[in-house]
């Protein structure tokens, strides 16, 4: 919908803006569960962890009101008169668009996967592995995530300079070669490290996730647009950030404790959305006017 009304030329950033939802949630979420984390071991586990669910919920009603509110974007209106809806755009999308739909999917699996390891996975493993305080994490997950704030904006507006394909490429290269700097930032058990680290793996997630709403959009006509993004885009997250934390945590207890196998994991899922990225074709100068089909 935010690409689809975006202006020409900026749909890069119209899309990132809807994509700051997520930093802005891991700061709220990394905020209240450090306020909760302070309460006593026995408190916080009888009724404190329920708190920030149960604070989602208005989350939930805030986000139900503005989507029944929305107005359809004129691209679909357009589409709706000239060739109509489709009936079942679900069945249309596979049909129609397979590779895309796959592509989409090889696209989320670095820009996933890293994003659940810097910013939960680290969490566990910086406690319970290295004994590191746990409100020393936090605060360096709340750092990175207002960081990402700007960061994801940023790589947007440059996606629509350069390019889609530069951009995210390029976020999936830095995730690739930062696999085993950023575990060894985190032992050292320096806290500004630690911080840098968490940090730096979160703006090369944003390089990846800023472009990411615009680019999927313009993977696939107006009739079927939301559903073929939203299809590559969730069907991606059990295999990728879904599963990460807990195969991180199996390649750890694999290799006894060796934060090497996490590193040739993230590596892996940064080849895979390289490979999608390099046979996807480049969108950004696309006309979403013209493709309906």
């Amino acid at each position: 919908m935010a690409v689809e009304h975006g202006h020409e030329g900026k749909r890069g950033f119209y899309g990132s803006c809807v994509q700051m939802g997520v930093p802005v949630g891991l700061l709220l979420a990394a905020s209240v569960f450090a306020i909760f984390s302070r309460l006593p071991e026995d408190q916080f586990l009888l009724w404190g962890w329920r708190v920030p669910f149960l604070l989602g919920i208005v989350l939930l009603g805030i986000g139900m009101f503005i989507r029944l509110r929305i107005m359809e974007s004129p691209l679909f209106e357009k589409a709706q008169r000239e060739t109509g809806v489709s009936k079942i755009p679900i069945i249309e999308v596979v049909k129609k668009h397979p590779k895309n739909v796959l592509l989409a999917m090889g696209a989320r699996f670095a820009e996933n996967a890293c994003f659940y390891i810097f910013s939960v996975f680290v969490l566990s493993y910086a406690v319970d592995r290295l004994g590191l305080e746990r409100p020393t994490i936090l605060t360096g997950v709340w750092i990175a995530a207002a960081v990402q704030i700007i960061a994801i904006p940023a790589f947007g507006i440059l996606s629509d300079k350069v390019g889609r394909r530069p951009v995210y490429i390029g976020g999936a290269i830095f995730i690739a070669l930062f696999a085993f700097p950023f575990f060894w930032m985190v032992e050292t058990k320096v806290t500004v490290v630690i911080w840098l680290a968490i940090v730096l793996g979160l703006v090369g997630h944003a390089a990846m996730y800023g472009p990411q709403a615009a680019f999927f959009s313009e993977l696939f006509g107006t009739r079927v647009r939301y559903s073929g993004a939203s299809i590559g885009y969730q069907l991606a997250s059990p295999f990728a950030g879904g599963i990460a934390p807990m195969v991180a945590t199996a390649l750890l207890e694999w290799t006894n404790g060796g934060s090497w196998s996490v590193s040739v994991y993230l590596i892996g899922t940064a080849v895979i959305t390289l490979v999608a990225i390099i046979l996807a074709a480049e969108t950004f100068q696309r006309d979403l006017s013209r493709r309906h089909d």
